[in-house]
């Protein structure tokens, strides 16, 4: 098992599996986690990390039952693209098994904060891990917990620290369902 963030602080939590930081936003993050699976192989990738929400209050956990690459869609381009990933099927049905008082929802990936409008959570990385995941045939499911509303622009009222007490309740958890 890979474990993924965007930030040391976010892996800071992870013990027993192996780490990648992939950095901030959906480029990094695809280029990181392509490089990292083109050196090796792991069984499964579990990304994690902070998030921002519209509705659900900090530090509520989400699962991602897809990425929406956000800063892509436009319902009149005519321009083919890929717009969303879906984690793995078997890794997300364990995820959800593990952590049931997790919120099951389509996470926006976006390269600015608040800009993922598609979605009631909204990240920066997830896309860009799971795409490269995809490509490279490896599964993988996104765990994120939320530290703030997506249009609070004052910093200093985001959570951070709740958020991340969440994920290092629930990463060991989510971690020994998905290995066994």
């Amino acid at each position: 098992m890979l474990v993924i963030a965007a930030t040391e602080r976010e892996l800071e939590l992870v013990e027993g599996a192996e780490t990648l930081c992939c950095g901030i936003g959906p480029v990094e993050a695809a280029l990181a986690t392509a490089r990292a699976l083109a050196q090796r192989t792991p069984t499964a990738i579990l990304h994690i990390g902070i998030a921002g929400a519209r509705v659900l209050t900090p530090p509520a956990l989400v699962l991602g039952t897809g990425s929406v690459y956000c800063d892509l869609v436009d319902s009149a381009s005519m321009l083919p693209r890929i717009e969303r990933v879906e984690p793995d099927a078997t890794l997300l049905a364990a995820a959800r098994r593990a952590l049931p008082e997790a919120h099951a929802l389509a996470i926006a990936t976006s390269a600015a904060v608040g800009g993922g409008t598609s979605c009631e959570v909204e990240a920066m990385e997830g896309f860009g891990v799971l795409r490269a995941a995809t490509l490279a045939g490896v599964p993988a499911v996104e765990l994120r917990a939320i530290s703030n509303d997506v249009g609070e622009v004052d910093r200093s009222r985001w959570r951070i620290d709740e958020a991340l007490a969440a994920l290092r309740t629930a990463v060991p958890v989510l971690l020994e369902a998905l290995d066994a």
